[in-house]
């Protein structure tokens, strides 16, 4: 039960108790304790608004690359920005330190969006250690004065940007050449290498047994100030399922709970008939009733059912067959006949 510790401290109504990561069964159900891995780079961009795939698309001196990042409403997103990267500095790197609280980059991020990392840290060194899917950061002394109910936040911040990077999966956190085996404030465990298992805006469904739930990752949509559209991860705990995929698709469909300002994507009147994978394709039937064959569906709904499954299922593409026909466009122009990639990049905003 590696990841029972990460739990243990979240801000949701009552404790989350072990048995939340006991292991399930079925086609996707993957013991909470064992990281689902990112979901591997695709090859299409499929919007200039979404994903947080891979982080270092240079182009020229500029490098893209995705922070994470709280935004107004207090919750964390994917903030895809290009920045400069000067001789032998890492991307990786360069994302942390625009993650500062009033770092000379402050004005490079988007407008209703803010630093999590304490004013004042530096990011002594990054290693990078492929064979172990690891990345090891090292923060100065300043990483530790925040806040306790900020802790959380900084943990799932610092863990989902640097999996963003190629081939990262686990992330130790050190501070002043040391590695914390707890966090400063409220002394959250991360003794163990963190995933993205560790969850992001964590929050519970409504009647959920916890002796029985586990916690499946979905996108719904918020506004900038500007009013531009964005995506929001949320991990969501839910009763366990022999489908935990179609499980979290499901959930997208039920749409935000509680008073977050968080926008449904999929209407609730659509069914998931099936979810299924083969190799590194993951296939998802949906029923919509209300569909006309030679009309567009919403480019919104079906990038957060991509970007839904594949951070639940590891798996780098997604077929959509919407009642039983893949021959179908949305508002886009993207065609879905064939298995799409999960775009690269998401939430770039206009600058």
């Amino acid at each position: 039960m590696t990841h029972y510790r990460l739990f243990r401290r979240a801000a949701l109504a009552g404790a989350l108790a072990l048995p939340i990561l006991t292991t399930g069964c079925g086609l996707f159900s993957q013991p909470a304790s064992e990281s689902i891995d990112p979901p591997q780079n695709g090859t299409q961009n499929v919007s200039a608004n979404v994903d947080p795939g891979s982080e270092t698309a240079a182009q020229g001196d500029q490098s893209q690359m995705t922070l994470y990042l709280s935004d107004r409403n207090g919750l964390l997103a994917p903030v895809t920005v290009m920045a400069a990267l000067g001789q032998d500095e890492k991307p990786g790197q360069k994302a942390l330190e625009m993650m500062v609280e009033g770092s000379a980059y402050a004005s490079e991020l988007p407008d209703g969006f803010n630093a999590v990392l304490p004013k004042g840290t530096a990011i002594k060194q990054l290693n990078l250690i492929p064979d172990q899917k690891l990345a090891v950061v090292d923060f100065s002394k300043e990483f530790g004065d925040y806040t306790a109910t900020e802790e959380r936040k900084i943990v799932e911040a610092v863990t989902w940007t640097l999996t963003s990077l190629p081939d990262v999966q686990n992330v130790k956190i050190w501070m002043e050449g040391k590695e914390l085996a707890e966090m400063p404030q409220d002394g959250m465990p991360i003794d163990e290498p963190l995933t993205r298992a560790v969850g992001i805006n964590l929050e519970a469904a409504d009647g959920v047994d916890y002796s029985t739930s586990a916690p499946v990752t979905i996108y719904f949509s918020a506004l900038s100030p500007d009013n531009e559209p964005y995506y929001v991860p949320v991990t969501r705990l839910v009763n366990r399922s022999n489908n935990r995929a179609k499980t979290a698709i499901e959930q997208l469909i039920s749409g935000p709970i509680g008073n977050l300002p968080l926008r449904a994507v999929v209407t609730p009147d659509v069914v998931v008939k099936n979810v299924s994978k083969a190799k590194d394709v993951v296939t998802v039937e949906l029923q919509d009733d209300s569909f006309q064959p030679g009309t567009q569906e919403p480019a919104e709904m079906l990038q957060a059912v991509i970007l839904s499954l594949t951070e639940n299922t590891g798996l780098s593409k997604v077929q959509i067959k919407l009642n039983g026909k893949s021959d179908f466009v949305d508002t886009m122009n993207q065609s879905y006949s064939e298995p799409v990639s999960r775009p690269e990049h998401v939430n770039a905003f206009k600058s």
